[in-house]
């Protein structure tokens, strides 16, 4: 099983996910393939690549077709995070033919959604090339698919912000707003970690340069998030901070402008549209005679 599977077990039931959507989409039963395949017939399919773009899914394909069928038998030719082009032949799967078929949507909707986010992820990140910035994600995601989506950035050479509320402390504008000031926000998430003890990370979200001098002169965060500012700002921001903590740009980045943030020296770049705006890939899985 996927190391990236067996690290979100906690908050992630892989299996449980799959029969539920093998419930949506099966129902009580394959109608069609149950009324013309032969029960016992044996097939064989390729899930060939018709479109140039970056592999992901193959690893979550692999497990979607041991749930349907322990008897289905798959052939590895390429692996999630291969650069593949049209005609690329990426798997075999042989078995049931009823399985095969009933397999085959969900596997196709899992690996197209998953290779297209993971080829827009490797495309931006090539964009941060001579940089040390690394794209990321953000909790823009399709709700109920975030694991594939987040498991996809990280296969494009990406990187996953925090999973989900859980696992990081993210004070954004509304919390500053409601706490009363940024200070204020950052001294009471200090003191609820350490009432709560828990280790988790945390970071501001900063809307001007006077608040980077806050968060500086205060201190208790991790991270600082630079928020919808330009290139030139980032730089003087980028400056300003020098390396006391991490830095993070968001808002307003993309690929016509991703290299001028990723030259200012932030350590993070987070794209929203990597989960929530992108093309799917053109995949298949055809039967062989």
């Amino acid at each position: 099983m996927s190391s990236y599977i067996q690290l979100h077990s906690k908050h992630f039931n892989f299996k449980k996910f799959i029969e539920s959507c093998l419930q949506e989409d099966v129902g009580d039963g394959d109608h069609t393939s149950l009324s013309t395949i032969p029960s016992l017939h044996k097939g064989k399919m390729q899930l060939l690549v018709k479109e140039d773009g970056i592999l992901a899914g193959v690893e979550a394909a692999i497990q979607i077709f041991k749930i349907i069928d322990k008897g289905i038998k798959i052939k590895l030719i390429l692996k999630d995070g291969t650069r593949v082009k049209k005609g690329d032949v990426a798997f075999y799967a042989e078995g049931k033919t009823q399985s095969l078929l009933t397999a085959e949507r969900l596997v196709l909707n899992v690996m197209q959604r998953m290779s297209g986010i993971a080829t827009k992820t490797d495309y931006l990140q090539s964009l941060c090339k001579g940089t040390k910035a690394k794209v990321i994600d953000t909790r823009k995601t399709t709700p109920g698919f975030r694991f594939f989506e987040k498991w996809a950035v990280v296969i494009g050479g990406g990187a996953n912000h925090r999973y989900g509320l859980f696992d990081m402390i993210l004070i954004k504008d509304n919390h500053v707003d409601f706490a009363g000031g940024i200070t204020q926000a950052i001294d009471a998430a200090n003191a609820y970690l350490k009432a709560k003890r828990k280790k988790l990370k945390i970071e501001v979200e900063t809307r001007t340069i006077e608040d980077v001098k806050k968060v500086l002169k205060h201190g208790g965060v991790q991270r600082i998030m630079l928020d919808n500012y330009s290139p030139a700002q980032t730089k003087k921001a980028v400056r300003l901070i020098n390396g006391k903590v991490e830095v993070e740009s968001s808002g307003g980045i993309t690929e016509k402008n991703i290299a001028r943030y990723a030259q200012s020296g932030v350590d993070f770049i987070s794209i929203g549209a990597l989960t929530h705006h992108i093309k799917s890939l053109d995949l298949s899985l055809k039967a062989l005679k």
